[in-house]
């Protein structure tokens, strides 16, 4: 009786641990089985060699057999700022000052990190954010990232201060998660360590998100198949990340669509959510691409956007986030680091809020 409460009480322990991997707890729980039975084994054989050998065994056993599938290479350890080749606190401070004097350009800034690491490519082990490309004009000439010409200038000056301690690739994810903070939003764990690429590491244009495919069914296939899943992201996932829509604008200039998501467009909410699935948004009647309004013509939706509402697979994750404020950070802090590490090599965890 005593075996099956410890057994349990363990069980409730790593389900806790594990709440946000549920392939990873399959596994631990089918290894509770194995741990049982070693732990009787154990028992037996403590009548015969005593405690102290038996709980060698048993822990041999244990470590050899049941935790070797799901520990694999032990994590990096996370360098306080001191400790780093540049003070990356300082980085941060240093983009968090250009925010402050202007809002507007964190989410831009944020944008530019998006774009610098969603062009990743599992098959082909190709794109993302290492190799700082998104600093050639041949990447910023892709239509997807329209005006963040500017942003990559902004953060010119920072660049320099550093020199050559700092890449292109970390100091546009360390703008990212900056953005973030600034915008009141989770502190997203992040890794320094990219190393800037030449020219030829430029990714194929076409690898972005587009906000409308003509359908709506065409449109979540592009989402999922050419856009997210190939990068290695969920449906959870591709509800997360879009919650970055929160901050920001469209302007006609750059996507062709004009507008606010939110009413707080430098501050990270889950009113985005909200928005979605209370709104009665409706078709705008404008020469521009297709998007929706609110009654009061100052919010707009993108098709893209509606689908988080209408597809079931989305929407549930979806009315999860409208609801949960914590949820939705947490998803979108582990969502947003995997992002900014897609095809990353060597990085080491670094203090840097």
């Amino acid at each position: 009786a005593r075996r099956e409460v410890r057994s349990g009480t363990l069980k409730s322990f790593l389900k806790s641990l594990f709440f946000d991997k549920p392939k990873v707890f399959k596994q631990l729980k089918m290894h509770l089985l194995l741990w049982a039975s070693l732990a009787v084994g154990a028992s037996g054989l403590a009548m015969s060699t005593g405690p102290s050998a038996a709980r060698r065994e048993f822990m041999q056993q244990l470590s050899g057999v049941a935790l070797a599938p799901l520990i694999g290479a032990a994590a990096p350890t996370l360098v306080t700022a001191a400790e780093a080749p540049i003070n990356y606190k300082d980085v941060s401070d240093d983009i968090a000052k250009i925010i402050k004097v202007d809002p507007l350009k964190g989410p831009t800034l944020l944008r530019l990190a998006w774009h610098s690491s969603g062009t990743y490519h599992k098959k082909y082990k190709d794109g993302g954010s290492y190799g700082g490309t998104m600093r050639f004009e041949e990447e910023q000439s892709h239509p997807a990232n329209a005006g963040l010409d500017k942003a990559v200038k902004w953060l010119d000056p920072i660049k320099k201060k550093y020199g050559d301690a700092l890449s292109y690739g970390d100091l546009y994810t360390l703008a990212g998660v900056t953005a973030i903070k600034q915008a009141r939003g989770p502190t997203v764990p992040w890794s320094y360590g990219r190393v800037d690429q030449p020219v030829d590491a430029v990714a194929p244009d076409g690898r972005l998100p587009d906000a409308d495919k003509g359908t709506p069914e065409k449109t979540a296939k592009h989402l999922r198949y050419d856009i997210f899943y190939r990068m290695g992201f969920t449906d959870k996932d591709i509800v997360a990340l879009s919650g970055a829509h929160a901050l920001g604008r469209c302007n006609t200039f750059n996507s062709g669509y004009d507008g606010f998501w939110t009413p707080t467009p430098v501050l990270l909410t889950n009113a985005y959510y909200s928005l979605l699935l209370n709104v009665p948004w409706k078709l705008r009647d404008w020469d521009g691409p297709p998007q929706y309004e609110d009654p009061s013509k100052k919010l707009m939706m993108l098709p893209s956007d509606l689908l988080l509402r209408d597809d079931k697979k989305f929407r549930k994750y979806t009315e999860v986030y409208a609801k949960d404020l914590g949820t939705f950070f947490r998803d979108f802090a582990v969502a947003f680091q995997k992002l900014e590490e897609l095809g990353c090599t060597g990085l080491t965890p670094v203090e840097w809020a």
